[in-house]
């Protein structure tokens, strides 16, 4: 049986000398690479693969914060590796499959992938839960649990956007148009009404039944018929503030104000 991995690490001779490693051992396959924390979560959620080794200082999104984006969707065995040995603890507390402190010779690796192999062959995953709920509990009480970034799809890739690069989302039917400050728009499949109780209302506005406006890119209101409004946002794009949800224009007036 042969295991798929992912390599994650933005340094390009720390990537090829895991990928060195792995290719002696003829059960474990690579899937991919990634160079960042946010490539490392649209490739884990793609890929799904059984393993990740895991650099944990990370441009965009740390080690540890890929985990906690990636783990309610999918739970890999993780082998972490970094030059900062101050996370070894932090790392071993949680009973991590292993942690390779680099740099690392291909003994140390081979004995870190044959424990590895171990707890794959009995599907025995370590308490690596502890520390991904750990993190999700500190995150939440951080941002109130509100989303940073948002998972969408274009021509059958995942990318990651930020919500604050999103400009406003317009819904039609079963699915979501995001449209980001760089003039390019993305779809997700959920309602509306579930993707509002995920974003922060002090920053996103539900102006009517099939959108929502980030506020920071409201540069005018335009007064319209029968109490309704137009939208004029910093990109040119123009959305209608519809009469019910007027009372939603109390929160933009205290945030402008």
């Amino acid at each position: 049986m042969k295991y798929r991995c992912l390599i994650i690490d933005d340094e390009v001779l720390a990537r090829d000398v895991i990928r060195t490693f792995v290719q002696h051992d003829h059960s474990i396959e690579i899937t991919d690479e990634a160079a960042n924390g946010s490539e490392a979560v649209v490739k884990i959620l793609q890929h799904r693969p059984d393993v990740v080794f895991l650099d944990i200082q990370m441009p965009e999104l740390d080690g540890f914060a890929v985990l906690r984006e990636v783990w309610p969707h999918h739970q890999p065995f993780v082998v972490f590796t970094t030059a900062f040995d101050q996370y070894a603890l932090r790392a071993f507390e949680v009973n991590a499959i292993d942690y390779l402190l680099k740099p690392f010779d291909e003994i140390r690796f081979h004995q870190s992938l044959g424990r590895l192999k171990e707890r794959l062959s009995q599907k025995s995953q370590p308490r690596i839960e502890e520390l991904v709920n750990n993190l999700l509990r500190e995150q939440k009480d951080k941002e109130e649990n509100y989303l940073q970034r948002l998972l969408v799809k274009e021509a059958g890739k995942m990318y990651l956007v930020k919500t604050d690069d999103i400009t406003h989302f317009s819904a039609d039917g079963n699915y979501i148009s995001v449209y980001t400050l760089q003039k390019k728009v993305y779809t997700v499949y959920e309602s509306l009404g579930s993707l509002e109780s995920r974003l922060d209302p002090a920053v996103m506005i539900r102006v009517g039944r099939s959108n929502i406006v980030n506020m920071n890119f409201i540069s005018e209101l335009e007064t319209y018929f029968n109490g309704e409004y137009i939208i004029h946002l910093s990109t040119g794009e123009k959305v209608k503030w519809t009469r019910g949800y007027r009372d939603n224009i109390k929160a933009f007036i205290t945030k402008m104000g």
